[in-house]
């Protein structure tokens, strides 16, 4: 039997957790075995029956396997916040995104717009640019991807402007974040852990959770573009 304890995760906490996996161990933890997907994703593996020791979901996710006694509800505590932001390429010009109509320009005036299909930040920016009265406009030219990165569209250069979570813009080299997408027209998403009911190392699973709700794991989490 493997030493290591599996965590599914949505692609948000990627950064956070390989950076924290190694200073775990180091501390006398298990090894951290990972796998990233968008919460959706997780959700429909974790009902088809994956196992895993600890999940980490957005809190409706983990609130909604929770509740289908998939993961022990005693267990589950909230890890961070993210927000929405807006990438361009290394070295290109940053747009102004700092109020509705600056960003409505700016999305109007990019040649191209990466957004993913799957999962909240999908949902959110489509309704958004309905809000804003440009979505024909953009989903004209828009790289809409079913999962993962949006700013790998910015490295490729098929995309001027790329949008997702500030912490997964940031898992891709070779762009820079602009900003968060006004707050105003957003609501952050929090992300939240839970020990799986099925583990058969529900002691080491507890452990990790506290680890990852401590604040010695909060500068990794800032440093992934996360609050704490």
């Amino acid at each position: 039997m493997s030493d290591a304890i599996r965590v599914l995760s949505t692609l948000a906490l990627k950064g956070a957790v390989h950076s924290l996996a190694g200073r775990y161990q180091t501390a006398g933890g298990a090894r951290i075995d990972a796998d990233f997907a968008p919460t959706l994703a997780l959700l429909e593996r974790l009902r088809v029956g994956e196992a895993a020791d600890i999940v980490i979901l957005t809190r409706e996710g983990l609130n909604e396997v929770a509740r289908e006694g998939r993961v022990a509800a005693e267990s589950c505590v909230d890890l961070a916040r993210s927000w929405v932001g807006i990438a361009v390429k290394a070295g290109a010009a940053h747009p102004d995104i700092s109020t509705e109509a600056a960003l409505r320009a700016a999305l109007l005036g990019a040649r191209s717009v990466a957004y993913s299909r799957l999962g909240a930040i999908g949902i959110l920016f489509a309704k958004l640019i309905e809000r804003l009265g440009i979505a024909s406009e953009i989903n004209a030219k828009a790289q809409i991807i079913p999962q993962g990165f949006t700013a790998e569209r910015l490295v490729t250069g098929e995309a001027d402007l790329a949008v997702q979570q500030i912490s997964e813009l940031k898992q891709v080299g070779g762009i820079e974040v602009v900003d968060p997408i006004p707050r105003q027209l957003q609501t952050p998403a929090v992300f939240s852990a839970g020990r799986m009911a099925a583990t058969n190392r529900p002691a080491e699973a507890d452990r990790l959770l506290r680890f990852l709700a401590s604040p010695e794991a909060a500068p990794a989490l800032r440093a992934s573009g996360l609050e704490p």
